[in-house]
């Protein structure tokens, strides 16, 4: 019996080939506690950025982990509240902007491994387009050397 192609949508496949890979998704509880507790603030004029060097931090890791494994993955979550705006779609629209410069990055390999990061969106944010939002991650990520 042969396979039958499966149909898909183009949106469909568009997000699958352009979302952040699991392993750099910041997904578990316990690692946005940590970034939360123990991670540092770069402010940028519409995003703000809390970044947490994990091998600073090595008693803090969790027991059942391999330390070197954790110590080295790269983790990244993106945040844009409420607050921000009350449209769900002009949320989403800042979020996916901020994903695909950062997964772009992840991409080329620009972004060091062993760091925990948390976009956060600002009010100035809405207002930005795909360029302003480039070059403003760009540049907290230069200031936080989280670049190679």
């Amino acid at each position: 019996m042969k396979a039958e192609p499966v149909a898909t949508s183009s949106v469909f496949l568009y997000y699958i080939c352009n979302m952040l890979k699991p392993e750099n998704r910041l997904k578990k509880v316990r690692d946005f506690n940590l970034i939360i507790k123990n991670g540092r603030w770069e402010r940028g004029r519409f995003i703000d950025l809390k970044y947490l060097e994990l091998a600073k931090i090595k008693e803090l890791f969790p027991k059942k982990e391999d330390t070197n494994e954790f110590a080295n993955q790269l983790k990244i979550a993106f945040s844009v509240g409420v607050k921000l705006a009350k449209s769900s779609v002009k949320r989403n629209r800042i979020r996916r902007q901020m994903r695909e410069v950062v997964r772009l990055l992840v991409k080329e390999g620009a972004i060091r491994g062993g760091c925990f990061l948390l976009f956060l969106a600002k009010k100035g944010s809405l207002e930005k387009n795909y360029a302003e939002i480039s070059q403003e991650i760009d540049l907290i990520l230069r200031k936080t050397r989280m670049t190679k």
